[in-house]
């Protein structure tokens, strides 16, 4: 599927690093970024940025353009069932053919509705999603950032890692390019912009 509408969550507490990379090198490469909130209302990240949503998650309807929904943390995910109902629309995409990608304290909410269980997936340390109860320990990969199948999965500390997979799955940048891209960003290679910008 090549849709062009990446959604990107967001809710209270959202940890405003861990997306900024993927959401500015879509938009900047033709994708077009809407935010989806619990309701309508704005919301404060963590970073205390208010975020009026594009849309209310309950009026997201089906996927149709969708290119990827992206999940970032939150201190929400660990503090009750608020951002379940995100979670949910995660399997849903998924069950559908489209892409989700989650991070930090998300990777959490998709262990608790079981759409880690038969995944290879990551997260912030195994023991976190262990103690979701989830049954998907012994896909748990120690890796910066995992790709299965439509699903990518990070820890809080690689918004770079992160981006990168979307980038891959999505077709954004390929082969030298995303190579070139990570590069430029995670180890501040500076001969990696002439290839990147060719």
């Amino acid at each position: 599927m090549t849709g062009k509408t990446v959604y990107l969550a967001v809710y209270d507490t959202l940890a405003d690093w861990e997306t900024g990379y993927a959401t500015a090198h879509l938009a900047q490469n033709g994708f077009n970024v809407r935010t989806v909130g619990p309701t309508s209302d704005a919301v404060t990240t963590m970073g205390g940025l208010r975020v009026e949503p594009d849309v209310a998650l309950d009026q997201l309807g089906e996927p149709g353009d969708t290119a990827v929904l992206i999940l970032p943390g939150a201190s929400l995910w660990d503090a009750g069932d608020d951002l379940a109902p995100f979670a949910r629309a995660a399997g849903r995409f998924l069950g559908l053919g489209y892409p989700v990608a989650a991070i930090c304290g998300a990777t959490a909410g998709l262990a608790r509705e079981g759409l880690l269980d038969e995944r290879k997936h990551t997260s912030a340390v195994s023991h976190y999603l262990d103690a979701t109860g989830y049954q998907g320990g012994r896909h748990y990969t120690e890796a910066d950032a995992v790709t299965d199948g439509n699903l990518i999965t990070a820890g809080p500390t690689e918004p770079v890692a992160f981006a990168r997979e979307i980038f891959a799955l999505l077709g954004v940048y390929e082969g030298e390019k995303l190579d070139a891209w990570y590069r430029l960003f995670k180890n501040s290679d500076a001969s990696a912009f002439e290839i990147l910008n060719s």
